[in-house]
């Protein structure tokens, strides 16, 4: 396994990631009272709750560690079995939180659907499979509401749970590895001011509640070698990934449903071929993403105009085609990007102002940003397109045409900000519940 000092602060002994995880561990159950992991079903949760489960076993027998894992209802067979498989097999150490509640998932299958809901009651006889023994239902959260979104209950989950167990300090295990992404690296890294104690690897989310990544810095081998050295059990869709072709970095369990999961969609059906003939029947647009995830007809690879188009009268035909509510928050997205673009300006490289100089297009630039960034802020009008290697980084009606293939209804690919309807009713959200802080 790869070494790594903690904090970037010199060993006297250089320790591998397995190593630095147990000097984590042991502060994590050293210090907090209440402690559970979210565990997905995936191969780096799975990995982390054994290596508690082993942990509690040797330095903490009597124990309890809790469990907390949102079952989607839609997922591979394999996984379902895994989850079972674990939970049963360590009962004794384990306190369960199997959670089938229906609050609202992204979902990038349908331009009539920005979400779907699973374990709806009002969709039933359409759920691909039964309830399991022993979960939570939304009868025992009296803080649930049907406008909850998936990640909204995570967050009153473990208040929730910090109240129920009396708990001095609760702390979430979630297995969050900063190879992933970059987005993970700059959540690790960002401002010190929730950190705990100093530690970079765990944040204060309420009073008294906790998020620890105490496996951030493994790598996807890390991963594979601590399962193989001590014959941990992992998902068996691992194999089936392995075996249909998909590399390592890719394989991955989460929703089928969102952005990032169109192109690999089409493995259900050769996969899991009962699981996927229920699929096409619960959620709109399945069989179609499938078939066309990861090509032109979603927006994935090299985008051709149709001939007689502009980019900007191509968005026009493909906003003529949407529901109303739909077409809608594509618009009201638009609109806040266009007012940010003339009013702020996006910060932009020297390189890149000088490449928008060549192209001869209009703009001004601004001498200091608001942002922490050594780019200097460029005001400027939507472009239909423009051909230079940092057009992602560029206002254009293209990257709109692409967000509406893809059923991006977050507009992901543009990296929009939120617009100021999102805005106030995050600011609600966090009103109602200052309560608890």
């Amino acid at each position: 396994m790869e070494t790594l000092c903690e904090n970037g602060i010199p060993r006297k002994k250089s320790l591998n990631v397995y190593e630095q995880a147990q000097i984590r561990l042991e502060k994590i159950f050293n210090t907090f009272d209440n402690v559970y992991v979210s565990f997905s079903g995936g191969k780096d949760s799975g990995m982390l709750l054994h290596l508690c489960i082993d942990y509690i076993r040797k330095h903490c027998p009597g124990r309890k560690l809790g469990v907390f894992h949102m079952d989607y209802e839609v997922q591979y067979g394999e996984t379902i079995r895994y989850v079972d498989q674990v939970l049963a097999s360590n009962s004794d150490v384990l306190e369960v939180y199997r959670v089938c509640v229906p609050f609202k998932v992204s979902t990038c299958t349908s331009m009539f659907e920005r979400f779907w809901r699973p374990w709806d009651e009002e969709k039933k006889e359409c759920w691909v499979r039964n309830m399991p023994d022993g979960c939570y239902t939304r009868k025992d959260f009296s803080f649930f509401g049907r406008r909850m979104w998936d990640y909204e209950f995570q967050w009153r989950f473990a208040r929730w749970l910090h109240l129920r167990k009396k708990a001095k300090r609760t702390c979430c295990l979630v297995g969050i590895r900063t190879q992933e992404s970059l987005c993970r690296w700059h959540s690790l890294h960002r401002q010190e001011l929730h950190r705990f104690r100093g530690l970079k690897w765990i944040r204060q989310i309420a009073v008294g509640v906790y998020n620890a990544y105490p496996i951030y810095d493994w790598k996807t081998t890390d991963v594979w070698i601590a399962n193989g050295k001590f014959c941990w059990p992992y998902n068996p869709i691992y194999d089936l990934y392995y075996r249909a072709g998909v590399p390592l970095e890719k394989q991955r369990v989460a929703s089928p449903f969102i952005s990032e999961a169109q192109s690999s969609l089409k493995l259900y059906r050769a996969i899991d071929p009962e699981m996927w003939g229920k699929m096409i029947n619960r959620i709109n647009g399945v069989n179609f993403t499938a078939i066309y995830g990861g090509t032109t007809a979603v927006g994935w690879h090299k985008m051709v105009l149709p001939p007689g188009f502009t980019w900007y009268g191509y968005l026009q035909f493909l906003l003529g085609t949407l529901p109303a509510e739909t077409r809608l928050n594509y618009q009201e997205k638009l609109d806040v990007s266009i007012r940010f673009w003339r009013e702020k300006g996006g910060c932009l490289s020297e390189a890149t102002i000088e490449k928008l100089k060549e192209a001869g297009v209009q703009f001004t630039v601004g001498e200091k940003s608001s942002y922490k960034t050594s780019k200097r802020p460029v005001r400027m009008e939507y472009l239909d397109d423009i051909q230079i290697p940092e057009f992602r980084e560029l206002p254009t009606f293209r990257r709109v045409c692409i967000c509406i293939l893809k059923n991006d209804h977050t507009c992901r690919y543009m990296g929009f900000a939120p617009t100021k309807k999102e805005k106030a009713r995050r600011d609600m959200i966090l009103e109602k519940y200052s309560f608890l802080f």
